[in-house]
């Protein structure tokens, strides 16, 4: 079973400032020029809830962004070297999410620092799920 991969490119990007940030389970990339991305306001400029604002992909934020509760929690596969360092209210609110992992971070606070390859987990669940629902992309393989 292949999952269809879904694409936004840009124009030609020089190599040394390409942010290929990959969604998963989705299998949606998105790639954009380091540094040029609007602000969408949704969680910390350049984090990977504003990627998901910016490009349309479904990340769940109750809260809005702000790192008061768990919805944008996400499992980091690949480039956790080229985002910042978890800050302290971020990982007293990861202690409340549901099945954190040692690559687990929250979308609104896990900032892209520098040009690269990322590859990011949405969960299949989430606290929110339960009483809001989700949409149907993401609760196909629940």
């Amino acid at each position: 079973m292949s999952e269809e991969i879904k694409s936004v490119v840009p124009a030609k990007i020089p190599a040394d400032k390409l942010v290929s940030v990959t969604f998963q389970p989705e299998g949606r990339t998105v790639e954009f020029e380091f540094g040029t991305m609007p602000y969408d306001h949704h969680g910390k400029p350049m984090s990977f809830l504003d990627v998901a604002e910016n490009y349309g992909v479904f990340l769940d934020h109750a809260c809005g962004g702000v790192c008061a509760c768990t919805t944008c929690h996400l499992f980091i596969k690949e480039g956790a070297s080229g985002l910042n360092e978890a800050d302290d209210d971020e990982l007293d609110r990861m202690e409340k999410a549901p099945g954190i992992q040692l690559n687990s971070r929250l979308g609104c606070q896990a900032v892209i620092q520098k040009p690269g390859n990322y590859v990011v987990e949405i969960p299949k669940w989430n606290i929110n799920y339960v009483s809001e629902g989700k949409p149907l992309t993401l609760a196909e393989n629940k």
